[in-house]
């Protein structure tokens, strides 16, 4: 089964008779297959509540279609009436009885007082709703299992790599997982070129290094080199088992794979999240950007949309990884999102059952443009009633998925696809740049160690980039959209700047092929802090004898007030300068309340005032002649002459913060448990 941990839930103390304390026992140890056998096997005096658990032990193991009978017949006291009906939907819905499902939710949604759950009740019926149209979409995708590789047990979580196919399979030494009561799970490659396997070399990744015996492994990411592997493992060489599952990063060094570590973003690392939360929280499905730079993967993490949701975190050159943000709302809900993959074209491909579908997981990609997000079923025959999830591209148009369909050869098994759109070409936006800085003689240098990040309109982070010694830095992006770079590194101003994608978009009908990469560029330049630097703001000019500020110094001013807010370690005096007219007495007055204005300005835009000092300068410092040689008047001199400067007076020290990819993993000592398939 899939690589995700099973989320052991609380329960209430069932009667005293021995099956019912032994069912109570495994229920609570996470051996779920042992709770099925023993309700089922035994005697319970509540057969309501038996009915419950069995229920709960199928759903917690991905097993729903088989929970449908036991929920229909669950209760007794203690047991949540809302939950029980709405799995009990939800199972309907896997066995593709949608018109029960519908009838199940709407009775839910008229009498709970659950709103959360309300919400996701409604959320599902009106997928439900829109399910004729989804099944009447047209549809140029083929499947096919992979019969060769597939086996009775379980194998999903395809990756190409090298002529190489890797996967998650339960077959092995035949250790037995009681979660579930099947084999434990490893990491297995066959040789392949494109979908034509090899079976003769199918292989395990090492025991003792990458594979365990009395551990799930599975889920591989590799950086585009091949050479950093992410992957997820159960924390417990325990027999018996435990409850939590953390990713892990190996490197191949020498011609093997060295000892991994657990990478310094799992939950289990956050001191802020309380030990309950800790206890039951996982990562696990991790995926790898096109560049290697950015770490995808699902997490039941506290602080997310409900049950599992998707996040990403950034890699440094260490192979460390920081800035762990969730996907948003827009692609996680209250459901399970899970086996993100950002394929070759861009898109973010990834599972959920929370988001309209087939029922239980189903495959969607996400698509931007203009700066909008739009969730996209694949549709029939990528996806069916059963679990579709764990896709991988190998080319734009044809890969690998794992599907537990009717048909396969055994529980997860894995599919190839083919897509035969005569319409489709893939055109890729990427922005190329570099940071530079300026030295003495105003000549540009590249500046190295850069964090550079990029924001879209709402100011929210698409993705981070740290610059190596070359200054280069790359993001993708997308046509008609409108962004900030923003650059930081210690002893600079952090510099942020527009950029912008309309206008520069091609019309894909008019390419010849499939795959289609642009490449725009820019460059990002930091000044160094320095204390009684001078900075030329650009277009703050006052009218003549006017100290009001301008449309456009107040657009200006706005900028600068975001400079401010980025850099909330310095103080700067601004300086305002007159043109020659009115004697220097009157200029004086004139640029001190120009200054004065400005600094005001400032203060309305949230910036405290202790870190302003306004200063008039009059005509004394010109930097541009205010008559002609002749005598005559300069016009254009004057105007430059009334401008405002801003200089650095004082840089504070700020307390640095722990980062994320400064935490030291080496002084933690992890123990745990098991890794499993998992919905809520």
């Amino acid at each position: 089964m899939r690589l995700l941990i099973v989320w052991i839930v609380g329960m209430g103390v069932l009667a005293s008779c021995s099956v019912e304390k032994k069912a109570t026992k495994a229920f609570r140890s996470g051996k779920y297959q042992n709770v099925i056998s023993l309700y089922k096997n035994g005697k319970p005096k509540d057969q309501a509540k038996a009915n419950y658990y069995i229920a709960e032990s199928y759903r917690l193991t991905n097993r729903l279609k088989e929970a449908e009978p036991y929920y229909a017949k669950a209760g007794g006291a203690g047991v949540d009436k809302d939950s029980v009906q709405f799995y009990y939907a939800q199972a309907l819905k896997a066995n593709t009885k949608y018109d029960e499902s519908r009838q199940q939710l709407d009775e839910l949604i008229k009498r709970s007082s659950n709103e959360k759950l309300k919400a996701r009740a409604n959320n599902e019926y009106e997928g439900l709703a829109n399910l004729a149209s989804l099944k009447e979409r047209s549809s140029y995708y083929k499947v096919k299992n992979l019969e060769l590789l597939n086996t009775p047990g379980s194998e999903y979580a395809p990756v190409y790599l090298n002529n190489e196919l890797y996967f998650t399979s339960s077959r092995g030494n035949g250790k037995i997982y009681e979660a579930e009561g099947k084999p434990y799970t490893g990491i297995f490659k066959v040789a392949t070129r494109g979908a034509n396997v090899d079976v003769a070399t199918i292989q395990p990744l090492p025991y003792g290094i990458i594979n365990d015996e009395f551990r799930n492994v599975g889920c591989p990411a590799f950086t585009p080199d091949g050479r950093t592997m992410v992957f997820a493992k159960g924390n417990t060489s325990k027999k018996k088992g435990g409850a939590d599952v953390d990713l892990f990063r190996t490197q191949f060094r020498s011609g093997a794979w060295n000892e991994p570590v657990p990478v310094n973003i799992n939950t289990q690392f956050k001191d802020e999240y309380d030990a309950v939360a800790r206890k039951n929280s996982w990562d696990s499905s991790p995926s790898f950007s096109p560049d290697g730079r950015t770490l995808y993967f699902a997490s039941n993490r506290p602080g997310g949309y409900g049950g599992t949701d998707l996040y990403s975190a950034s890699m440094d050159s260490r192979g460390r990884f920081s800035r762990v943000r969730n996907l948003g709302p827009d692609i996680n809900t209250s459901g399970n999102e899970m086996f993100p993959y950002v394929a070759e074209d861009g898109k973010l491909y990834f599972a959920s059952d929370g988001h309209p579908g087939f029922g239980g997981l189903d495959l969607y990609a996400v698509k931007r443009a203009s700066g909008k997000t739009t969730i996209e079923n694949l549709g029939e025959p990528m996806n069916s009633n059963a679990d579709d999830f764990g896709i991988f591209l190998f080319r734009p148009d044809r890969g690998f998925f794992t599907s537990n369909r009717e048909g396969g050869k055994g529980d997860d098994d894995i599919y190839t696809f083919v897509n035969e759109d005569p319409n489709l070409k893939v055109v890729n936006y990427y922005l190329a740049g570099i940071t530079y800085t300026p030295d003495s003689d105003s000549s540009l240098q590249i500046l190295p160690n850069t964090r550079v990040s990029l924001l879209d309109a709402n100011g929210e982070v698409m993705q981070d980039y740290v610059t190596g010694n070359d200054g280069k830095f790359l993001f993708r992006v997308y046509e008609n959209e409108d962004y900030n770079l923003v650059g930081e590194t210690d002893g600079y101003l952090v510099k942020r700047q527009e950029y912008t994608t309309r206008g520069k978009s091609v019309n894909p009908s008019t390419l010849k092929d499939l795959i289609t990469n642009i490449t725009l560029d820019t460059l990002v330049v930091l000044d160094k802090i320095e204390i009684n630097k001078v900075f030329v703001l650009e277009n703050i000019y006052f009218g003549f004898d006017s100290a009001n500020i301008r449309p456009d110094a107040a657009r200006e001013l706005d900028k600068l007030a975001q400079l401010l807010i980025d850099n909330p370690e310095i103080k700067i005096e601004m300086g305002s300068h007159t043109d020659s007219v009115a004697s220097n007495a009157y200029n004086y007055e004139l640029s001190k309340r120009r200054a004065e204005a400005t600094v005001s300005y400032l203060i309305k835009k949230g910036i405290a005032p202790d870190r302003l000092t306004a200063r008039g300068y009059g005509e004394e410092f010109p930097i541009a002649r205010n008559t002609n040689p002749d005598g005559t008047d300069n016009p254009e001199g004057r105007a430059r002459n009334r401008r405002t400067e801003f200089k650095i007076i004082e840089v504070g020290v700020m307390p640095k913060p722990l980062l994320e990819d400064e935490f030291d993993e080496d002084k933690y000592f992890r123990k745990g448990g098991e890794i499993k398939k998992g919905n809520d």
